[in-house]
């Protein structure tokens, strides 16, 4: 009976994940970066380097690389993907309904688990099956797909089920449940990751530390250099010697230690259910309440409240609003309405442009990084606050209706922008114009991300998760297009140009998916 139940659940969970406009932008994103993970034989570049040599795309290359830069997305997507169901189940009504049922608490998040977990491995199919195809096109050798299905079972499992299991724990938290928890496992992935990397640092042998390998990089590692018998090995998209001949990866030999402390690592994963069947509120009004409560008592909140006093200072912008005719009115409401419901930004706003002409050239580029990172996480719900407030229809009732809403949101994140980091442009602007326009076309890239994703998936965590993930690459990696916004002063015009031709797309794509929602 208890084994039906959980098949209901999860059954149900699936469903109403993959019915989703949100899934297609995810599985959609899955593919995009997917088909960059690969780069094609004649570009100069290589998936994986050893000795400085490039390594065929065989199916151990490619399935072994493919999953080792998927368990860093993976990191993020399975817990930014997966959370935010207990906020919907009290939005629409059935939170009370669950409530009253009979099930206990830690049957129906086991159920949630597993669900959340069957969408994961959907979306782990999607890189799988895009993988293939890479192979047919730029792949050598055949295809073993019992390879692909080992190496991506061994390295992406145990990252996946410790994802779900920190969304299931988050949700069950009213702590956590805000954008306080959104950012507080951003910070545990990344610890996660420097921990495990700085303990392994030199390993050519299992461990019992592994058992702590959540992403599996430290395991997939030490596997292959068991069978190369070398540590000048490199996974990613990099440069390789051309007059060094290509050479192929042998079969990884998983032993059963190693298979052993994936299996346990796997186990430890799913350790974050036991205190959210402790900590779940059963949708108590007087432990969470829809909107507001969850979201008073994260720390963020709290400093909002603190700064509340501030907001009288935007009110002039809402009667500036009144005047302005057209979109441009309804643009300064939208910065008013966002200042207003934020007072901390106010005074990051301040903070940003002062800093930002005072400080020294060379501290230009770690202030820009707190500035982005900030307006990212910031604005990511500025497209997505009516759905939350479910105040869609009333909003759509503005003049101009969702099409033009649409618009001015877009607009309103864009002005965001260049309120935090204008001041930085500006001073790059005078000797180092390539990296200005680097940022002015990140902010646009950025803000067009935000509001198509926010708009497809009706939540702000699928761009938090892509923004967040690829910030981490920008700051380790050295590629000139992932510089989004000149950080590092890598990006240049044909990176620019990429960037401006996403942003059309997504802009198109939000634009004629409210007009279809308007008729």
């Amino acid at each position: 009976m208890k084994l039906h139940i959980i098949k209901v659940l999860a059954g149900n969970e699936v469903r109403v994940r993959l019915r989703r406009i949100s899934t297609l932008v995810a599985i959609f994103s899955v593919i995009v970066l997917s088909w960059m993970m690969v780069p094609a034989p004649d570009s100069g570049m290589t998936l994986i380097s050893l000795n400085d040599a490039r390594v065929l795309n065989t199916s151990t290359a490619l399935a072994f690389g493919t999953a080792s830069l998927a368990a860093i997305i993976f990191g993020l997507g399975s817990f930014y993907l997966t959370r935010g169901r207990v906020g919907e189940d009290m939005r629409s009504g059935v939170g009370s309904v669950i409530a009253a049922s009979q099930i206990s608490n830690g049957l129906f998040l086991l159920g949630r688990w597993v669900g959340g977990v069957v969408y994961m491995l959907a979306l782990t199919a999607a890189l799988l099956g895009t993988t293939l195809v890479l192979h047919l096109i730029r792949g050598d050798g055949p295809i073993e797909i019992t390879v692909y299905l080992q190496i991506y079972a061994l390295i992406l499992l145990p990252m996946i089920f410790f994802g779900v299991s920190c969304a299931v724990l988050f949700d069950s938290f009213a702590l956590l449940m805000g954008k306080f928890g959104d950012v507080a496992f951003f910070f545990i992935w990344v610890m996660q990751l420097g921990m495990m990397g700085a303990s392994s640092e030199g390993a050519n042998s299992p461990s019992s530390l592994m058992l702590f390998d959540l992403s599996g990089l430290v395991a997939g590692f030490v596997a292959i250099q068991q069978v190369v018998h070398s540590t000048n090995i490199s996974v990613g998209i990099s440069e390789y010697n051309k007059a060094l001949p290509a050479v192929s990866l042998p079969h990884i030999a998983w032993s059963l230690q190693m298979i052993a402390l994936r299996t346990g690592a796997a186990l430890l994963a799913i350790l974050p259910l036991l205190p959210a069947v402790l900590k779940f509120h059963r949708y108590s009004p007087d432990r969470v309440k829809v909107s507001v409560t969850r979201v008073r008592r994260s720390p963020i909140a709290i400093l909002n409240g603190w700064l509340r006093p501030l907001s009288r200072f935007v009110h002039p912008m809402f009667r500036l609003a009144g005047k302005l005719p057209g979109i441009a009115g309804q643009v300064v409401a939208d910065i008013a309405l966002t200042f207003v419901t934020s007072p901390l930004a106010i005074v990051l706003f301040f903070f940003f442009s002062i800093a930002a002409l005072v400080v020294g050239k060379e501290q230009l580029p770690g202030l820009l990084i707190a500035a982005v990172v900030y307006w990212g996480i910031f604005v990511s719900d500025i497209s997505t606050r009516d759905h939350a407030a479910n105040a869609e229809n009333i909003a759509g009732t503005a003049h101009g209706g969702k099409v033009q809403r649409f618009l001015r949101q877009l607009l309103a994140t864009n002005v965001m922008g260049f309120l935090f980091m204008g001041v930085i442009a500006l001073r790059w602007s005078v000797d180092q114009p390539l990296r200005a326009a680097a940022l002015v076309s990140g902010i646009v890239f950025l803000s067009a991300l935000s509001s198509a994703f926010g708009r497809l998936s009706r939540t702000p965590r699928t761009f938090i998760a892509l923004f967040l993930f690829a910030m981490y690459i920008s700051l380790n990696g050295n590629l000139p297009i992932m510089d989004m916004v000149g950080v590092k002063g890598l990006a240049n015009i044909g990176t620019m140009g990429t960037q401006m031709m996403i942003a059309a797309v997504a802009i198109v794509a939000g634009y004629f998916y409210n007009r279809k929602q308007a008729q």
